[in-house]
């Protein structure tokens, strides 16, 4: 009752414009809550600058920015979701490739930690460092004298896998590793090829932890395993990709684990952390964690043991008719909390606001397959929904523990999911087709983006020569590392096409061919209408209450509204 009386007390510019981010995010964002320690705010800024504040005035205190030599480019620069702290002492953070240790009164890097301030997150992964990419979007924890980190990698070959690691909070030491895709005679290996370890990529904490201090826990969602939508060379389940799994936080052991979707080929990554949540059983309070997922669910299981709180059923999964391509035949849904987000694309879904949205919307799905999630990818292609961005997405749920409700906001919009058959690579290749067979499938074979992916028209605008040739063979976060591929040669040769056109023939390296996939996404396609909206009915965007304890949606409204389908008289559309 008194919210509209409250009043702007100060403002700070946390910043954020710099050219040398891709177009689709050249105005950085801040992603995260800032720290409060003691009266002083500590935050991350859109341009990658740490600051200290009076949290009462906004004085700035102090700030640090990185050195020009540290100039940050490529996916791994554009976001930062958070902070971490160690005994309000020292300041953790990452940018780029690199987990940092500033000192919290003076914001100096601390030089005894790790090399001169800074861990390189690309070592220790069994890749050498520099072929491929590797950064943390998203804060780690802080238990006792460790941080414990997760990863952003890329979803295409070549790709760094996303075991988590805990260094020693003083020096940056590593302190132990949880191999996320496991090695000989670890459990999970038969879930995998004999050699997966050495080559295959993801199965990453990108999206956030949650530690159970009283436990000595950590709680994490892994990402799909590399590559996202063609599995032919990781035949089996892949554990631990797609799993919620749970840690002793002081050792690095496996105390439990439930992998949500066997042999992703959907793009079904965990997309928020888990939720550390108690619930009422029998009367009696039950420690659980709840994990909401892309397409739509909430999974509720017990802290200590990982047993669903609630009944799951199998879904039976057709074959693929891709050539070689074995996909798990069972995969486990929850029977309850029903999912807070349409399952499947039907006829009566096909938006119909005037004549025209209705003929271009039947137009565009006439060729594609429509259905439930786990329509097996083909070169037909399908409707996928919940989209590649969920379902549930990376603003995650938060729980009110008065009440056992569980909010949740999310998207119901369809994408489209389609495969291509590629050539062969040879030693020789035109730039042009070197960038139809590497690159095409994420910016499109136009360069105009696909989906959240930038589009590459103008790059010789945004960066330099040499700038984009390094960036072509080093990768960073979700963009492969193509040196496996490319020399510094080949990558400028590339480079120099995507700046200006010029079609030379570039040669490639032979030994990098074990990784080419047959068969690529042809692009993240979010499905519009002719008037730029989903193409589906509304609501689009929705925000849910789920009760936890009796395992129902309490109430579900659209979220929000678009003011000139208002005036039209179209409300509550999300």
């Amino acid at each position: 009752s008194n919210v509209d009386q409250l009043e702007v007390a100060w403002t700070y510019d946390a910043g954020g414009t710099n050219p040398g981010t891709p177009a689709y995010h050249e105005t950085r964002r801040v992603h995260h809550t800032p720290i409060i320690l003691d009266g002083v705010l500590y935050a991350i800024g859109g341009d990658m600058r740490v600051f200290a504040l009076d949290a009462a005035s906004g004085e700035l205190i102090w700030e640090h920015a990185l050195g020009p030599d540290e100039e940050l480019a490529g996916p791994g620069a554009v976001v930062n979701r958070g902070l971490m702290h160690w005994r309000g002492e020292r300041i953790l953070y990452s940018a780029g490739s690199y987990l940092r240790a500033l000192d919290a009164k003076t914001g100096k890097p601390i030089r005894s930690f790790g090399n001169d301030g800074k861990v390189d997150l690309r070592a220790g992964l069994g890749r050498p460092v520099g072929t491929v990419g590797v950064a943390a979007t998203a804060p780690g924890v802080v238990f006792e004298n460790l941080v414990i980190m997760g990863s952003s990698v890329s979803e295409s070959l070549p790709a760094a896998p996303g075991h988590i690691r805990a260094y020693d909070v003083q020096t940056g030491e590593m302190r132990w590793i949880f191999h996320t895709i496991p090695q000989p005679g670890a459990y999970g290996y038969d879930t995998w090829p004999p050699d997966a370890w050495a080559f295959l990529g993801g199965a990453n904490s990108w999206s956030g932890m949650s530690l159970d201090r009283e436990r000595g826990m950590v709680f994490f969602g892994t990402g799909s395993a590399t590559y996202d939508f063609y599995g032919a060379n990781r035949h089996g389940d892949n554990l631990f990709a797609n799993s919620l799994v749970a840690l002793d936080a002081r050792t690095g052991r496996r105390q439990w684990h439930f992998q949500f979707v066997r042999h992703d080929v959907w793009d079904r990554d965990i997309p928020a952390p888990p939720a550390l949540v108690t619930v009422e059983r029998n009367g009696q309070p039950v420690d659980a964690v709840a994990q909401i997922t892309k397409s739509g669910h909430v999974f509720v299981f017990d802290r200590d043991t990982g047993e669903s709180l609630f009944p799951l059923e199998e879904i039976e999964v057709a074959p693929s008719r891709i050539p070689g391509e074995k996909l798990a035949p069972v995969q486990l849904l929850p029977v309850s909390p029903p999912p807070f987000a349409r399952q499947r694309y039907t006829e009566d879904m096909i938006p119909d606001r005037t004549p025209e949205v209705a003929k271009y919307a039947r137009e565009t799905l006439k060729d594609l397959t429509l259905g439930d999630q786990f329509i097996p990818p083909d070169t037909k292609g399908q409707v996928l929904l919940p989209g590649y961005d969920g379902g549930g997405e990376w603003g995650g749920a938060a729980f009110d523990p008065d009440t056992a409700l569980l909010y949740v906001n999310a998207n119901e919009m369809p994408w489209g999911l389609k495969l291509f058959e590629t050539e062969p690579l040879s030693e020789s290749m035109m730039a042009s087709d070197v960038y139809a067979q590497l690159c095409a499938a994420c910016h499109g074979h136009d360069r105009q983006g696909t989906g959240g992916v930038p589009a590459l028209t103008g790059i010789a605008d945004r960066y330099a020569p040499d700038a984009l040739a390094s960036l072509i063979v080093s990768g960073g976060a979700r963009m492969p590392a193509f040196g496996s591929y490319l020399d510094k040669k080949g990558a400028s040769q590339l480079a120099g096409f995507l700046a200006d056109g010029t079609n030379e023939s570039i040669t490639l390296n032979t030994m990098a061919f074990p990784l080419h996939l047959r068969y690529r996404l042809t692009g993240y396609d979010l499905l519009f209408d002719n008037e730029g909206y989903p193409l589906i009915k509304p609501p689009w965007g929705t925000l849910s209450a789920i009760d936890l304890n009796e395992g129902n949606i309490a109430w579900q409204i659209p979220l929000g509204e678009y003011p000139e389908l208002v005036e039209q008289g179209i409300t509550n559309t999300g």
